[in-house]
């Protein structure tokens, strides 16, 4: 069977619209009975500031209670957070209350396996298939699960952060906690290493989460971090798996150049072996040049976290990410983890000697759009053969210096055309000749043109 409200990242909608409390309890159910069948029988929950959060994780407790499975709610925490806790804890599941970097009206719930990876399709097909059905051996008495609310559950996460970190003292550092999971626990860690934190985004009241802060805007931390002269800009998405930053200067770094920084760190140390980084098919060409110049080959994966990290698992990666800050560092767990990839670039920043800005300054991103063309038929375009004619002489007239990329939404009637080359001038010819192509044998319309030179591309 396929999965019908499970999406790539657990199932999203309205919170109280198309997230009810009503599914949440049978979420509950139906995930607790997969856990009681197995002869477990102990959860933990976790969420971040929305104002649902509270409902939803109520729902979704009372649902493992009521089939006979104790559940541990920590409360506000980051996504990686319940990942480490499912997977050294004696935990057989562990779920996650949060829409990420979606606005605050929506909301989210996500499943851990007891690897702390996210749950396998076939487990999420199982709790969809018995979604809603009656339950006749009920449990009573102290067969019925217990909810908890323990206290400092959240201290062995931030111990794992810490023997992570590095001495800080003396460094100023600007947070933008996007007013989610990470307000609190990483300003707070920060200023245990010894650093001079400065915030702004970690102040959630319910309905502020990701709204012109955080790692989906930029450019807050940009002019946060160059206001303040900070030696490193940080910015944390809602439930904090994805992590940007900012030099001194005000300049984004991205996913690509915080990987590109990392494995350039590593390899110099001799410690980067396979000397193998895993992009995605969105990455820059700028960084892939600059990752063989340095010896290191890039490897791209689709654009997604679970195609990201069963690369890193095929090639032997120490480091896999998208653009969009969604960084994997297999090292220290399976998922992303922003707080982990904030305190690792800290780390380059101070066994380097270098700042910010000279890290920033190791390689120039080439020149790339990205069109999104809303086309009347999306079908066929792989198997239309005047367009693979077109491609083919793009890629040709690109040569070794650019890159084409077609792909089609999984949602929506749009193609995504991604074109980049050494040369904005190369790049804006092609892609123009390209838009054409597809709109012509398509039909349809732009739908929107973004530049990710300087960008989060995913």
């Amino acid at each position: 069977m396929s999965r019908k409200l499970f999406g790539t990242d657990g199932i999203r909608g309205v919170a109280n619209e198309k997230l009810t409390p009503e599914l949440a309890f049978q979420l509950g159910q139906s995930a607790g009975r997969l856990v009681a069948e197995r002869g477990e029988r102990k959860v933990v929950i976790g969420r971040d500031t929305r104002r649902s959060g509270p409902m939803l994780g109520a729902a979704l407790a009372a649902g493992f209670c009521s089939v006979g499975v104790d559940a541990d709610s920590v409360g506000i925490a980051p996504t990686a957070a319940i990942s480490y806790l499912v997977r050294t804890g004696d935990y057989a599941l562990g779920a996650v209350i949060s829409a990420s970097h979606n606005p605050a009206p929506d909301n989210g719930i996500k499943f851990f396996a007891t690897d702390g990876r996210k749950l396998a399709d076939h487990d999420e097909e199982s709790i969809e298939a018995h979604l809603g059905q009656a339950i006749s051996d009920r449990p009573t008495g102290s067969q019925i699960g217990r909810l908890s609310q323990p206290l400092g559950a959240l201290e062995a996460y931030v111990e794992f952060l810490r023997a992570a970190s590095p001495d800080l003292s003396g460094r100023r550092f600007c947070v933008d906690g996007s007013h989610g999971a990470a307000f609190s626990i990483f300003p707070a860690l920060l200023k245990e290493l010894g650093a001079d934190v400065l915030t702004v985004g970690c102040h959630p009241d319910g309905d502020n989460i990701n709204a012109r802060c955080g790692a989906t805007h930029p450019e807050t931390i940009q002019e946060f971090a160059a206001a303040n002269e900070a030696d490193l800009g940080i910015a944390f998405d809602g439930d904090a798996d994805r992590a940007v930053f900012s030099d001194t200067r005000g300049r984004l770094i991205n996913g690509d150049r915080t990987i590109a920084i990392w494995a350039r760190h590593q390899k110099d140390r001799g410690k980067l072996s396979p000397a193998v980084v895993v992009g995605t098919v969105m990455s820059n060409g700028g960084f892939d040049h600059f990752m063989s110049e340095q010896g290191i080959t890039l490897e791209r994966a689709d654009v997604g976290d679970k195609y990201v990290a069963q690369r890193i698992a095929d090639t032997g990666a120490h480091i896999g990410g998208e653009q969009s800050g969604h960084l994997i560092f297999p090292q220290h767990g399976p998922t992303g983890d922003g707080l982990m990839t904030a305190l690792e670039l800290l780390r380059v920043l101070c066994e380097s000697g270098k700042s910010s800005v000279e890290l920033f300054d190791q390689y120039e991103a080439w020149p790339q759009l990205l069109l999104n063309l809303k086309v009347a038929r999306k079908e066929g375009w792989e198997s239309n053969p005047t367009i693979q004619e077109g491609l083919t002489v793009a890629a040709t007239e690109l040569g070794g210096d650019g890159r084409v990329n077609v792909r089609a939404s999984g949602t929506q009637p749009i193609l995504r055309l991604m074109v980049e080359a050494s040369e904005a001038t190369v790049r804006d010819a092609v892609a123009a000749r390209l838009e054409g192509l597809l709109l012509r044998e398509l039909g349809g319309e732009i739908y929107s043109r973004v530049d990710l030179t300087h960008a989060l591309g995913d």
